[in-house]
């Protein structure tokens, strides 16, 4: 199956478990053919069909509660209960049970594709070994979570960088396009209920953010209180698409909750699973840290390092996680990232290239 059909049954598969917001789809589209870096970012879905043919030595790498969809632009920062800037990965629609090795080599593979197109300045064969050494030590560590206060001053730099700004943030959110008599009610009530106080009127509007999850519904719920701005936005979720790739019927379990309650973390008390709609709160503090913030620091071989040890954090959230990976680390061969990472960034630009001259993105 090439990447077009590949696209098509997915997307078939999807439009029968959620309503499909058609013309943010066509937009997925079209970013798919931008360049290798977007593609890889929407289509994890096309991930997991190829990861078994091309990365065979690593499917039998023990299984835990993964992120899967996981890449440098999947990590960014929220408030935790104390108020605390925290930093971590930033969601977790994909969550299945994996081998811990699909999440390391997503985030390389990220890395080299944004290496390619010129937005990370690192030599490509320094990714694999920073990301390893971090999570191995986070590993033997058990973890840490990242709190920007007294500790990582280099990583607040970033995730506070210009592309923050929270007037140009709020002006964002203020023209968004209004939604009309089809809201969902349980849309409605998802966003209602995360409020910062009950009976509260608030504007209904209709987002588009992210690549993997566009052509799903996605609200904003966008009010002033108490003389400010605040938002809360809810999207609607589906089950991993492993289920797809593994052509599962019956009942199929979302894992975002499970997996956001484990880990090593200092949760977010406003990100929450209710019925089929994820919802959070939005500013210019509590969203995901882009690419071109990224590529403006020096520090980005800490950065990748530092995400490494934050994937760790997830992993560890998983019984005898720690132990099972780093015996099978002892008997993998040092280069078996860097070496599955760079095959799969060949796989995933033959998808590209092939997606690109269908003109299925146009």
């Amino acid at each position: 199956m090439n990447i077009v059909k590949s696209t098509s049954s997915f997307e078939s598969w999807l439009g029968q478990r959620t309503s499909i917001v058609k013309a943010d789809l066509k937009f997925k589209h079209q970013q798919m053919a931008a360049s290798a870096f977007p593609f890889l970012r929407s289509t994890f879905y096309r991930w997991l069909q190829v990861w078994p043919e091309v990365c065979q030595d690593l499917k039998k790498c023990p299984k835990i509660l993964a992120v899967g969809d996981l890449h440098v632009e999947n990590f960014g920062t929220w408030r935790d209960a104390e108020g605390r800037l925290v930093w971590g990965v930033n969601d977790f629609d994909e969550a299945y049970w994996l081998p811990f090795s699909v999440d390391l080599v997503r985030v390389v593979v990220s890395a080299l594709l944004a290496i390619r197109e010129k937005d990370l300045s690192l030599n490509p064969k320094q990714v694999a070994p920073a990301v390893l050494e971090g999570y191995t030590n986070a590993l033997k560590e058990g973890g840490r979570p990242f709190l920007l206060a007294e500790e990582h001053a280099w990583l607040r730099d970033i995730a506070q960088s210009k592309f923050r700004d929270p007037v140009n943030f709020w002006q964002q959110l203020r023209v968004l396009p209004a939604v009309g008599d089809d809201l969902p009610l349980s849309a409605w009530d998802a966003l209602n209920s995360s409020m910062p106080a009950p009976n509260l009127k608030f504007r209904i509007l209709a987002r588009r953010a992210g690549l993997g999850s566009l052509g799903h519904e996605r609200f904003v719920g966008l009010l002033q209180w108490q003389g400010g701005w605040a938002a809360r936005e809810c999207k609607a979720l589906v089950p991993s698409s492993a289920y797809w790739v593994a052509g599962k019927t019956g009942l199929m379990e979302i894992f975002y909750q499970v997996l956001l309650n484990q880990a090593v973390r200092c949760p977010d008390p406003f990100l929450r699973l209710r019925g089929q709609w994820i919802v959070r709160r939005l500013s210019s503090q509590c969203s995901k840290v882009r690419l071109d913030a990224m590529s403006a620091s020096r520090q980005q071989l800490k950065l990748l390092y530092s995400m490494g040890w934050e994937t760790a954090n997830i992993h560890l959230g998983n019984p005898r996680a720690a132990a099972a990976i780093s015996a099978y680390l002892k008997k993998s061969r040092a280069n078996w990232l860097q070496k599955a990472a760079e095959a799969m960034e060949q796989a995933t630009i033959r998808d590209w290239k092939d997606w690109k001259k269908s003109g299925a993105g146009k």
